[in-house]
């Protein structure tokens, strides 16, 4: 078996507010050994590690913000998100399902807490990932995915457990996100003892995120809740064993191998593009949200 090495495991540093209703430990691009040219396509991963928000009248989130020139992935695992954008998109998204919105050309967003759910407050838990999107369709129309948990495609492992298959395919199955290029994302679920193998090709950036439980990968290291874990580029085929009950969020996605120029809410190739999307933005070209 030509096994896909551990390149790190990284711990959550210091979390940190975005407006106030997102908590959240940054793994990409924060760490230097997981900046956006080491994990392109992936260029953010935002973790709201499980965290107790008490009621509140007002729902935190964070306002009109834009984006262009990639995609924004929120996927939930506790608690309820309502969202909006100004190409249309928009709704609200509890434990298990998926939004995944491709800003491209430029869209206004805004995300808070779900009205009625904020008022009696939980557990709330999500990750945000933005995947970078080729040159050619970085201008192309914004458009939006809501992927409900009920839409996702499960493998049934048996004792072991399952997975589900978010975009991308595992053992044949097809995830239901659409995507502008090769990108795997799915959650593994696993019972104590359960084992599970990944296989993605070697120049794919792949990483795993420990959302619940502890896990032993490759036979020998140990990964704990929270932690996240990088792969080497080299080898094909990952295994995970839970030692407890384990929730994993795996990714792997092709590398795009162009140059990006990032500022803020905005990536793209080059800084002459980075200057257009401030001025678009500026001259009120992303459209009109409230």
């Amino acid at each position: 078996m030509n096994i896909k090495k551990v390149e790190m495991i990284a711990t959550p540093r210091e979390p940190h507010f975005v407006g106030d209703g997102f908590r959240v430990h940054n793994y990409i691009p924060s760490y230097p050994r997981m900046d956006m040219i080491r994990m392109d396509p992936f260029i953010m991963l935002d973790y709201n590690a499980r965290y107790h928000f008490p009621g509140s009248e007002y729902p935190k989130g964070v306002g009109v913000h834009p984006h262009r020139g990639f995609e924004t992935v929120t996927i939930a695992y506790k608690g309820r998100i309502e969202h909006r954008d100004s190409g249309g998109g928009g709704g609200i998204i509890g434990e298990g399902d998926v939004q995944w919105m491709t800003a491209a050309s430029g869209v206004l967003h805004k995300e808070f807490h779900e009205a009625e759910w904020s008022k009696g407050g939980g557990d709330f838990q999500m990750v945000q990932l933005w995947v970078n999107l080729p040159a050619k369709f970085k201008m192309t129309e914004p458009k939006y995915q809501a992927i409900s948990h009920t839409e996702m495609v499960t493998a049934d492992l048996g004792s072991n457990g399952l997975v589900e298959v978010i975009a991308g395919s595992f053992r044949g199955l097809q995830g239901p996100a659409n995507t502008f290029t090769p990108v795997h994302l799915m959650n593994a679920m696993l019972r104590p003892g359960g084992k599970v193998d990944f296989s993605f090709p070697e120049n794919f950036a792949t990483g795993a995120l420990i959302i619940e439980g502890k896990v032993k990968v490759n036979g020998s290291e140990v990964a704990d809740i929270d932690q996240f874990v990088l792969f080497e580029k080299t080898g094909t085929t990952l295994i995970l064993e839970a030692m407890a009950e384990s929730k994993v969020l795996i990714l792997s996605g092709e590398p795009l191998l162009e140059p990006i120029a990032a500022h803020g809410p905005f990536v793209m190739n080059t800084r002459e593009e980075l200057q257009k999307a401030y001025m678009d933005f500026n001259t009120g070209k992303f459209g009109y949200l409230e």
